[in-house]
């Protein structure tokens, strides 16, 4: 995860839904994607969200207690595998009573059966789709550090999960990609705007901010080094152009001498040869009377035109 992933998802792990109802629909999506359900004997079973971030595990230990009565710990795992790693455990333990708790969280049915997509009774309102999606970030999203390319990813270990999502986000306005990639589905956006809106739809506040003023400078300085591109090519063309008529005049010189030249190509020739880094618009400004840069032209043109041949 990167570092930016992390920040982010320390931000969202911070925001408790005031309603009921998108607490549901948050914690639904943080059971779907980082949960499990074991059975522990004695009819219990143990609803489990296990993550890697302290602050989502807060968070999921929050919810399970604003929502639900029922016997919760946190367990932290140590891993040694290349690196240490750390697991958070949020545990559930249920007693046959709490069963129903499933039901209310979209992991199964009214019939007992188990939910591939996601429960439509879970995010009929707008306010519990984007705590949905938020849940869905915190639990296999990250997205990359703004200023070098634009990607934001949510992993989902089904199709039908991901479709559901992906339909989601339709709704909300945002057009995300589906993509299979080694027996994972990822839903994707590359496109800097769909960014910020998602970012902003879940409500990572301080991490829009960071966004924009990185995509607003990242812009500016594409436009700055477009400009100064486009300056340079001018100017190199300008300096072509002066060299070229600079040699024609000098082959015409050489050949007629300056009192050869007819008179109103004259004066034109010899600022040319004097000021070969000025441009048409600046000669004409020199000549007497002060000649537009169409006129100019046309008159250089003359004087390239004799020197090609005969007068």
């Amino acid at each position: 995860m990167s570092s930016f992933s992390g920040e982010t998802k320390n931000e969202l792990a911070r925001i408790i839904p005031e309603n009921r109802c998108c607490q549901v629909a948050e914690l639904s999506a943080l059971l779907r994607l980082n949960g499990k359900l074991e059975l522990t004997g004695n009819n219990r079973k143990r609803l489990c969200i296990t993550t890697d971030n302290a602050g989502i595990a807060r968070k999921s230990f929050k919810l399970f207690k604003a929502l639900f009565e029922f016997p919760l710990t946190v367990v932290m795992e140590t891993k040694r595998r290349f690196n240490t790693n750390r697991n958070y455990l949020v545990n559930a333990h249920l007693d046959e009573q709490h069963i129903t708790i499933l039901n209310k969280l979209g992991i199964i049915d009214d019939q007992n059966h188990l939910v591939y997509g996601v429960e439509r009774g879970i995010v009929r309102k707008r306010c519990c789709k984007r705590a949905y999606m938020r849940g869905v970030f915190l639990a296999r999203g990250s997205v990359s550090k703004p200023g070098g390319s634009y990607h934001l990813e949510m992993v989902f270990p089904t199709h039908e999960l991901a479709r559901s999502v992906q339909r989601i986000g339709e709704s909300l306005g945002i057009r995300l990609r589906l993509t299979e990639r080694k027996k994972t589905f990822l839903l994707y956006l590359k496109d800097s705007d769909q960014i910020v809106d998602f970012i902003r739809m879940i409500g990572a506040n301080y991490a829009l901010l960071e966004y924009e003023n990185v995509r607003v400078y990242k812009s500016m300085k594409n436009q700055v080094n477009r400009q100064v591109n486009c300056e340079t090519a001018n100017l190199e063309k300008t300096l072509e152009a002066s060299l070229r008529q600079v040699e024609s005049i000098r082959r015409l010189i050489d050949r007629i001498t300056v009192e050869g030249l007819p008179e109103n190509l004259r004066e034109l020739a010899v600022l040319r040869l004097d000021y070969p880094d000025s441009s048409l618009k600046e000669l004409g400004e020199m000549l007497s009377p002060p000649l537009s840069k169409s006129g100019v032209a046309y008159r250089m043109k003359k004087l390239e035109q004799l020197s090609e041949g005969p007068m």
